[in-house]
């Protein structure tokens, strides 16, 4: 496994690595599809006559099969290895193409619980492979690094989406196995290299170090929290945004605007974690998330633009941070961390969607948009029981003291 040679300057080393910006690419190629699918939203509801609630079931499938799924991946990623990570990637491609031929709205909802299946198995197999291929100095950059992967690919979804859906019609989503399929296969011959090897049998996992559940049940509400809030409003934008009358362009383009933003906030995030402390920058996020929100719901029309980044900026960026946490919390069980903190992430958002959904069906989107700061002001308190590095040092050092 290539490791990113020690420097002085972290950011240029970080870039430079050629196996984490390999993850990198593979990551942004399996989120295209997660971020195209809000687009498909006001296509479906007016195409089957469904409430959003309804054709949040869509969201619900693919986030929720590839949620739900990701801790078993994890755990096999730990025992057998991450060899196959461009297999997980091209069966999403394949799948979420498929779409296109789907005869009946039940069987979209089945293509897309397909589909998420292989993404529940890329997002642990890359973020162990992520945390594997830097030292320990950098990792909260390199996470990051990985995780904008995926951030700037959810951002380029809409608009590949738009395209497609005003050149082809819903057809033109069969045109998207085309990219899964090439970085799979870049992905597949690169992996020979980098794959992080697993155990192989049960030999080898005995004495590991307690877990501090109460610690990493912090790490994984924080998570759910921005999870909720980000797929709700990235959910909802076009359809909201189609109701008040602007263009598939507009909201195609606020919709990769925000996300593009949360990607800038990821990279910027894990530079100043390594600098200044995962904790403090964590709550300093969420406190100035809720006037974001309310801002950006608030003000329609053009200056969404500004607000929405910054909603980006503030909500998505400490992911990655999280995830980390999570890994050094569950000492020698980084693939189980990463399928856990990510797969519960995932499903609160699959899971808030609908519900957002129905907030929204009941009132307005506006309102529903608005509801998402309490669930940020709900989040604040616990994490103020998030570890601080000190705390994690200490955590880690017992941990390497048993036998």
């Amino acid at each position: 496994m290539s490791v990113a040679p020690s420097t002085t300057a972290p950011t240029t080393s970080v870039l430079r690595n050629r196996p984490l910006i390999t993850l990198f690419l593979g990551h942004m190629t399996i989120d295209l599809y997660a971020g195209l699918l809000p687009v498909l939203f006001p296509v479906l509801s007016r195409k089957y006559g469904l409430d959003l609630a309804t054709v949040g079931l869509v969201a619900l499938a693919y986030s929720g099969v590839g949620s739900v799924s990701q801790p078993l991946f994890g755990w096999l990623a730990d025992r057998y290895g991450t060899r196959l990570t461009g297999v997980a990637l091209v069966w999403t491609a394949v799948m979420f193409s498929a779409i296109a031929a789907a005869s009946s709205f039940w069987m979209i909802v089945a293509l897309a619980g397909a589909a998420g299946l292989g993404s529940g198995a890329f997002h642990p197999f890359g973020a162990l492979n992520a945390n594997a291929v830097i030292d320990d100095r950098r990792r909260n950059s390199a996470m990051s690094v990985y995780a904008s992967g995926g951030t700037i690919g959810f951002a380029i979804g809409p608009l590949i989406g738009v395209a497609l859906l005003a050149l082809f019609g819903i057809r033109g989503i069969g045109l998207m196995v085309v990219p899964g399929a090439a970085i799979a296969i870049w992905l597949l011959l690169e992996m020979r290299q980098i794959a992080v090897k697993g155990t192989g049998s049960r030999h080898g996992r005995t004495g590991l170090p307690a877990i501090p559940w109460g610690l990493l049940a912090a790490v994984i509400i924080v998570m759910m929290a921005r999870s909720w809030t980000m797929s709700s409003l990235q959910a909802f934008i076009p359809t909201w945004y189609d109701d008040l009358g602007y263009s598939k362009a507009f909201y195609g383009f606020l919709a990769t605007t925000i996300t593009l933003a949360s990607a800038a906030g990821t990279l910027g995030s894990g530079s100043l974690a390594d600098r200044h402390g995962r904790r403090a920058l964590i709550i300093g996020s969420l406190i100035a998330t809720i006037p974001a929100i309310l801002l950006f719901t608030q003000f329609t029309g053009g200056i969404a633009f500004l607000t929405g980044a910054l909603v980006g900026i503030l909500a998505a960026s400490t992911a990655p941070l999280l995830l980390v946490m999570a890994q050094q919390l569950m000492q020698g069980r980084a693939g189980v961390a990463s399928g856990l903190i990510l797969g519960l992430g995932f499903v609160t958002g699959a899971i808030g969607v609908p519900i957002t959904g129905a907030i929204a069906d009941a009132f307005s989107i506006q309102t529903a948009m608005r509801a998402q700061s309490l669930v940020i002001l709900l989040a604040i308190p616990i994490a103020l029981l998030l570890p601080s590095e000190l705390r994690m040092r200490q955590i880690q050092e017992r941990g390497s003291d048993r036998p």
